[in-house]
């Protein structure tokens, strides 16, 4: 991670708010829904289908990663390995304890049950992962100076190919009011070769039945000062190893911003006009994108009092090459029609973004 003072000016910075403020801002508070079963029961899924969508490597089993991945994708409620396993536990539907439920043991393990249990597990139901507001300003051709400079910016600080950037989701810009926090989060997805990068899914096979983030550098913009909390928590930044057990000891959950900021390893301060940068994914060895980076993950303070207004520009790329290049060629092919026929729409890439 990298700090750097003085990146925006001071009117930079209340420009950004202000045009976040006439664009509007949106609830971007997320809890866990009140019934777990909706979806499925919209979609009127078996649980064979239910079973195959979450077994990501097809091997018949699902694993603690599998579910973990899905409920966060899913729910937007952060659930450990160990809630997983007090969970199999409590039902009794991992009787060896191992981590694996087979097909068998899947149908028995109702959605109405998994989640009737979840909130022993030391959570009640409407607790917030995240509790701001946000919007989206578009940074293209035609976009405020203020924001292309920004983007222009960017560029050079990464040293990426202006295409990569540009074609990138558009910045977003958050407020935080008092009690406002973002529980410890990772950007972007891990790497799954069955999973569509959200960003490039044009080019990616229409069967995909997943989709994630792939936002291989994280830019944060700091648009006011906070006098107290707020900051960007590291948990486990410079740990030797990681582990994922080792995020909840002794009753401290490390990815609960609520309570917990002041045990993260690493906390910045929000100062205006200051950015900071980091890596999602580590390198493939090969020059691209390779897995996600577990180091990465960051969440935010709560904010016991005032104002905190952030900004993002996540920089997306595919892991796999050959899908951004497709990606990349069937834009600019978008674009060569649109000029020609005298069209241009300045959303263009509105529709790319996920929030996490």
């Amino acid at each position: 991670m990298a700090e750097i003072p003085d990146f925006l000016s001071e009117e930079e910075c209340r420009l950004v708010v202000q045009l976040a403020r006439l664009k509007g801002l949106t609830e971007s508070q997320v809890s866990v829904p009140d019934s777990q079963e909706e979806t499925a029961d919209l979609l009127d899924l078996s649980p064979e289908e239910v079973f195959n969508l979450l077994d990501l490597n097809q091997d018949g089993q699902l694993q603690l990663q599998e579910i973990l991945t899905h409920s966060s994708a899913r729910d937007r409620f952060w659930l450990t390995p160990e809630n997983l396993q007090e969970i199999y536990a409590g039902l009794k539907d991992d009787p060896d304890q191992d981590g694996l439920l087979s097909l068998g043991e899947f149908k028995r393990l109702s959605s109405k049950a998994l989640w009737r249990f979840s909130p022993q597990l030391g959570g009640k139901r409407s607790q917030p992962v995240r509790n701001s507001r946000h919007t989206w300003l578009y940074q293209g051709e035609g976009a405020h100076h203020v924001l292309r400079a920004l983007r222009k910016r960017v560029i050079r600080l990464t040293q990426l190919p202006p295409l990569l950037v540009e074609l990138s989701e558009p910045l977003q810009v958050v407020r935080y009011e008092q009690g406002g926090h973002h529980y410890a989060h990772y950007d972007s997805g891990a790497v799954h070769p069955e999973a569509a990068c959200t960003h490039s899914r044009l080019a990616a096979n229409i069967s995909t039945p997943f989709e994630t983030s792939c936002r291989y550098i994280t830019v944060l913009f700091y648009l006011n000062s906070v006098e107290e909390g707020g900051e960007t928590t590291f948990p486990v930044a410079d740990n030797r190893t990681y582990e994922e057990e080792a995020l909840i000891q002794n009753d401290v959950d490390l990815l609960d911003t609520r309570k917990n900021c002041d045990k993260g390893n690493l906390r910045v301060k929000p100062t205006q006009g200051t950015a900071i940068f980091w890596y999602n994914h580590l390198s493939d060895g090969k020059g691209w994108v390779g897995e996600l980076d577990e180091y990465s993950l960051h969440g935010d303070c709560i904010l016991p009092r005032g104002t905190k207004w952030v900004a993002n520009n996540w920089i997306n790329i595919d892991p796999d090459y050959q899908r951004q290049a497709r990606y990349q060629k069937l834009v600019a092919q978008r674009q060569q029609d649109e000029a020609q026929s005298g069209e241009r729409n300045s959303d263009e890439h509105s529709d790319l973004h996920q929030d996490l």
